[in-house]
């Protein structure tokens, strides 16, 4: 990459993020940012960037940026040789569900998921013996194999949607829907029906429509941390404040939320109402993202935790998975088959 190139890359590190970013920093990413767009070149290589990822990578080099169902359709559709998924493994391992002959890469093998992580294969084939022809939709939120074991996947903006259809597919009264307890508790809350957690029964809402939701245990490290004291400290000080809060936060904070969505739900929403005050309750980074892309608007900080998975990829991870082809993503073949039905079924709705 010729230097003039540099420095026009440079200029625009700078230029952005210039106030906040030291020099010799702007002047190492920028280096990084041109040879990971070589490369890309010379792999005939996509880049996905999940909204969540840190600020200067989310900015400069992914081909394709959103949530995890946004990416999961730009993964299905590729042409090229190679993905490079930045965001954590469950993403990846979707990319790879979908692009079987594909080489799909990962930056850092520590980007996990506290949801992935709270269920396994194992307990969805024991939920299937306690609750037999009940239909299980699984968050994508989760590894492959516990797909394989799923009728359908949802992602935090369709799972309403897929539950509600697969009730009416299914001919079920009832849902297994696995394993982010505070968005079956939402989704319950939103399809008026009632939901069982293994080991405890919790009413989540006016059992009002056909239906039950059975749930499971997980929470995310990040949105299980916001509660209603913080919407209430930041509507005393801003009493205009919109408060756009994600589905995997508690029930009681989407309740004294104005507005609760995937991340890329909330984007739009944020362009909806330029210049009022926002709190976005989700990770921090993506409210860093929507200020670097747009300064005008007004987003109150309230950063109190980082996801310490996303966090994971950086700039030099990722040229290095370009650099020497490495961490790349497997799913045994008789898995990855199964799983893929749900994982289509989630696309097609």
């Amino acid at each position: 990459m010729s230097m003039a190139h540099k420095k026009t890359t440079y200029q625009y590190l700078h230029d952005k993020f210039g106030d906040h970013a030291p020099d010799f920093e702007l002047t190492l990413k920028a280096e990084l940012v041109d040879e990971i767009q070589t490369l890309k070149k010379t792999r005939n290589a996509v880049v996905l960037g999940h909204n969540y990822m840190e600020q200067v990578l989310y900015d400069t080099i992914p081909d394709f940026r959103g949530d995890s169902l946004a990416l999961s359709r730009q993964a299905a559709q590729t042409d090229k040789d190679v993905i490079v998924f930045c965001g954590v493994k469950f993403m990846a391992e979707t990319a790879k569900i979908l692009n079987p002959n594909k080489t799909v890469l990962i930056p850092s093998l520590k980007a996990g998921c506290s949801l992935a992580e709270s269920i396994t294969a194992g307990d969805v084939r024991e939920l299937r013996k306690r609750f037999p022809g009940v239909p299980i939709v699984s968050y994508v939120n989760t590894y492959a194999d516990v797909k394989a074991e799923s009728d359908v996947c949802c992602t935090s903006s369709n799972a309403a949607q897929v539950v509600r259809l697969t009730l009416k597919k299914w001919k079920s009264d009832k849902v297994i829907f696995l394993p982010d307890e505070f968005l079956a508790r939402n989704v319950a809350q939103e399809l008026g029906v009632s939901i069982i957690i293994p080991k405890k029964i919790a009413s989540a809402g006016t059992r009002t429509a056909r239906g039950q939701l059975v749930g499971w245990t997980g929470r995310c490290v990040v949105h299980e941390q916001f509660t209603t004291e913080d919407i209430k400290r930041v509507r005393t000080e801003y009493s205009d404040v919109l408060v756009f809060a994600h589905p995997e936060c508690s029930p009681d904070v989407i309740r004294a939320s104005d507005f609760s969505g995937s991340t890329t739900a909330m984007i739009n929403e944020v362009n909806k109402h330029q210049g009022k005050p926002i709190l976005l309750l989700t990770e921090c980074s993506m409210g860093d993202n929507i200020i670097a892309s747009n300064p005008q608007t007004n987003i109150l900080r309230l950063c109190m935790v980082r996801c310490p998975y996303m966090n994971q990829i950086t700039l030099k991870d990722t040229r290095d998975a370009l650099k020497y082809m490495q961490y790349q993503v497997h799913v045994p073949e008789n898995v990855r088959v199964k799983a893929e039905i749900a994982v289509q079924r989630m696309i097609a709705i």
